[in-house]
C-alpha cells in the first residue's frame, strides 16, 4: 500500500462499507478515520445510490460535527452518478443533477401510491432522490420479511413501469443495448430497490468521481474502491480500464467474489461497516510509518 507521501484516492460506496444496513448510520470510528485520511491529501470520493440528503445528514454532518480540517475538501456522487456535490469545513456546495437521467415525477407518483396502498408494512418511499425513484426496508422489519415482499413490490413497479412507455423496461442491473436505447431498470439491493436508468451506475460515478478531483490538484495514479455489492466492482472496473492502480475492497464476500484483473481485498471475519472500518484504521495504520 502506498505511503502517507503518496496519496491514494479512496472511492467508497457507502451503504455497507461506510454506513450500518442495519442502523444506516456511519460508526464514528469510520468519520474520525476518514477525516484523518483526507487531513493526509487522500482523496476521499463517496460513490453511492443514496441521495445528496443522506449524504448531508448520515455523512458531511458528523464529518462537520467532528471537525473537517481546513482546506480538505470531499466529494460524493449520487444515485449512481444522476446526482453530485462536494463539501468542505463550510458546509456543501450546489448539487448538480443530470435530468437526463431523471424519472418523470408522475412515475414517482405512482410509485409512492403503490407503496402506501400496499406495502407500507415493509418499506418507505424515499422523498430524497432527485433523479431515481427508491423505496427502502423499514428499520423496524425484519430483513426475511422485507426480502419476501420485495419481490412482489419490484413486479409491480416493474408494470408500472411498462406502462410509461421510455423504453426498454429490465429487472436486474443490466446495461444499455448496443442500440443506444435509455431504458430502465428495477434494481433491487438487500435493503431497497432502486428504479432508474440503465445509464445509472459505479462506473458512471467513478466517471464523475475523476472529473470532480481534476480542478483540485494531481489525480492519484492509485486507487482502492470499496463495496459491499458485485455491481460495486465497476468502480474498480473503470479505474483499470482507464489505466489506474487499483484494487477492490469486498465488504460482503458471501455474495461471490468475481474474477478480476486487479487485486481484490477481503478483511476476513468482518462485513459491511466493520470491515470497512478494519480497512480505513489499516489505511491510517500506514500513516504512522
Amino acid at each position: 500500500m502506498p505511503s502517507s507521501f503518496a496519496p491514494l484516492g479512496l472511492l467508497l460506496d457507502v451503504d455497507g462499507p461506510v454506513a450500518s444496513p442495519l442502523t444506516r448510520t456511519v460508526p464514528s470510528q469510520i468519520i474520525d478515520n476518514l477525516l484523518t485520511l483526507a487531513a493526509a491529501g487522500w482523496p476521499v470520493i463517496f460513490n453511492t445510490g443514496r441521495s445528496d440528503a443522506f449524504i448531508r445528514e448520515q455523512v458531511m454532518e458528523p464529518m462537520m460535527a467532528a471537525g473537517i480540517p481546513a482546506g480538505v475538501r470531499f466529494h460524493a456522487v449520487c444515485e449512481k452518478g444522476a446526482s453530485w456535490f462536494s463539501f468542505d469545513a463550510d458546509g456543501a456546495d450546489e448539487v448538480h443533477v443530470d435530468g437526463e437521467l431523471a424519472l418523470p415525477a408522475s412515475f414517482g407518483d405512482d410509485v409512492r401510491d403503490l407503496v402506501e396502498e400496499k406495502y407500507s408494512a415493509l418499506m418507505f418511499f424515499d422523498e430524497t432522490k432527485r433523479a431515481m425513484v427508491s423505496v427502502e426496508q423499514s428499520l423496524d422489519v425484519s430483513s426475511a420479511d422485507y426480502l419476501a415482499g420485495q419481490t412482489e413490490f419490484d413486479a409491480d413497479a416493474l408494470d408500472i413501469l411498462a406502462s410509461y412507455d421510455m423504453g426498454g423496461v429490465r429487472l436486474g442491473h443490466e446495461r444499455p443495448d448496443s442500440n443506444g436505447e435509455i431504458g430502465y431498470r428495477i434494481d433491487p439491493t438487500i435493503i431497497s430497490t432502486d428504479i432508474e436508468s440503465v445509464r445509472l451506475g459505479k462506473d458512471l460515478g467513478a466517471e464523475r468521481a475523476l472529473t470532480l478531483l481534476a480542478p483540485f490538484g494531481e489525480v492519484p495514479t492509485t486507487w482502492r474502491t470499496v463495496g459491499d455489492s458485485r455491481t460495486d466492482y465497476a468502480m474498480a472496473d473503470y479505474l483499470f480500464a482507464k489505466g489506474y492502480d487499483v484494487a477492490h475492497v469486498d465488504v460482503r464476500p458471501s455474495d461471490g467474489v468475481p474474477e478480476k484483473p486487479y487485486p481484490i481485498l477481503i478483511e476476513e471475519g468482518l462485513v459491511n461497516e466493520e470491515a470497512g472500518a478494519a480497512f480505513f484504521a489499516g489505511c491510517v495504520a500506514v500513516l504512522a510509518k
